[in-house]
């Protein structure tokens, strides 16, 4: 009897892990997608508001570094804070307040009140990545990650095609307006946030499931070679920052590979709309493409995803073969005026560009304990936008303005080559931690 009330305890046990797992990735998926419509509004626009609303490149540019520079310096501090709370309400509260602030700018003209308003976005922004990454890290053994975290992490890509169809519909349904655009995205983010919230869970600890290790049996050795323990720690934030973060090598080759790669991300995609029609295409088509750019990567990203857990959780190498084929096809979309050759570039661009980034952002995570899983986020996500994103909307905006494109180009191929450097250092650094794994695990 014991025997089989054990056997029956065990097999309801996996089939409630499983359940939860598919509710967290379904909801962290599907709640980024919300963020990402929110997020991509203001870009995507670009062009309509330059002309209906008077602003220049250079202001473009401005407010979209702005978001660049909010989001950074929050990222930190919304890090931090949800290693200490609960993700799945922290998840939906950020997109709630995301979507109120996108709907005010589509009642405003006034640049000052964009900005700030944009700065706000910004904040409430942050608070999406790191509630996602913190509760895949908990919910997903090292050996299923890849998978489950790439699914995630499309969801960036599905999410600016989701914006560019929300704006095409708002377009259609209410004559162009501009205020329609921002009231549709905010309100369809709005209902994904509600619907989310009712099928995620926190934590397995917090619907009395064990933790991930001890479900798995596997003991994970982050990037300083100390068995990752709980997600609850007694040690102070700053504590937590100096010991698992700054002073964490893993953590800065990983942050800063990242912040390289997000200079070619933005340094692409921010400027689609008025990068194509110098090309010969349309206002309307480059717009698309922005969708098209971001929702062709989704196949592939998962894909590599899953071979990086083929592959025993080796990240880097992935990582390191997607950036020497990024840099190839860049060189393609800079100087080429084919429209066939640049629409076959931005479909394995969208693949190249987001394959290691979605496998750093594991990286960084795998690489510190349980307790700091936000921190790691934000601290990255801090580089990422702080320095990525700000030069690749406002230096090469400034750049274009008054050098032209191929000076832009520049900046971008010397980010690709420095994320080379770092990700060969951080092959080696990788087998290292893997091999420790194992004896932990022997």
């Amino acid at each position: 009897m014991f025997v089989t009330n054990s056997i029956k305890k065990s097999t309801n046990q996996k089939t409630e892990y499983h359940r939860r797992q598919i509710g967290v990735l379904l909801a962290t998926s599907f709640s980024y997608i919300g963020y990402y419509i929110i997020r991509l509004v203001f870009t995507t626009e670009q062009v309509r508001i330059m002309k209906v609303y008077g602003f220049d490149i250079g202001q473009i540019g401005l407010i979209l570094s702005t978001f660049g520079i909010g989001y950074g310096i929050a990222k930190i501090f919304m890090g931090g804070l949800v290693d200490r709370m609960n993700a799945r309400w922290f998840l939906a509260v950020g997109l709630y307040l995301s979507a109120f602030f996108n709907l005010l700018i589509g009642f405003t003209k006034n640049f000052y009140v964009i900005l700030i308003l944009m700065l706000l976005i910004a904040v409430t922004q942050s608070m999406g990545a790191p509630a996602c990454q913190r509760q895949i890290s908990l919910w997903f053994t090292k050996k299923r990650r890849g998978v489950a975290f790439s699914i995630w992490s499309s969801a960036h890509n599905a999410g600016a095609f989701f914006c560019v169809a929300s704006i095409q519909l708002a377009t259609f349904l209410f004559s162009g307006s501009l205020t329609m655009v921002f009231a549709v995205a905010s309100l369809f983010s709005t209902l994904i946030a509600t619907l989310m919230l009712l099928i995620n869970t926190n934590s397995p600890e917090s619907v009395g499931l064990p933790d991930i290790s001890t479900y798995s049996g596997y003991v994970e050795v982050d990037g300083k070679g100390h068995i990752c323990t709980g997600q609850k720690t007694n040690l102070s934030f700053s504590q937590v920052f100096l010991q698992s973060i700054l002073l964490n090598k893993v953590v800065w080759l990983v942050t800063l590979t990242s912040m390289s790669i997000y200079i070619v991300r933005y340094g692409i995609l921010s400027w689609i709309p008025s990068y194509l029609p110098t090309k010969g295409f349309s206002v309307t088509w480059a717009k698309w493409f922005v969708g098209i750019f971001e929702i062709s990567a989704v196949p592939g990203v998962i894909a590599f995803g899953a071979l990086s857990d083929y592959f025993n959780g080796q990240r880097a190498i992935i990582c390191l073969i997607s950036v020497i084929g990024m840099l190839g096809c860049l060189f393609l979309y800079f100087t080429t005026n084919s429209h066939l050759i640049l629409i076959v570039v931005l479909f394995l661009l969208g693949t190249l560009i987001y394959t290691p980034l979605s496998l750093v952002g594991l990286m960084v995570n795998e690489a510190v304990p349980n307790y700091a899983l936000g921190l790691s986020t934000g601290f990255m996500g801090f580089f990422q936008y702080i320095f990525g994103e700000t030069i690749a909307t406002g230096l090469i905006g400034s750049l274009v303005r008054h050098y032209g494109w191929s000076m832009a180009s520049n900046v971008i191929y010397w980010a690709t080559a420095f994320a080379i450097l770092l990700l060969i250092i951080l092959v080696f650094k990788e087998r290292k931690v893997r091999e420790l794994e194992s004896l932990v695990n022997q």
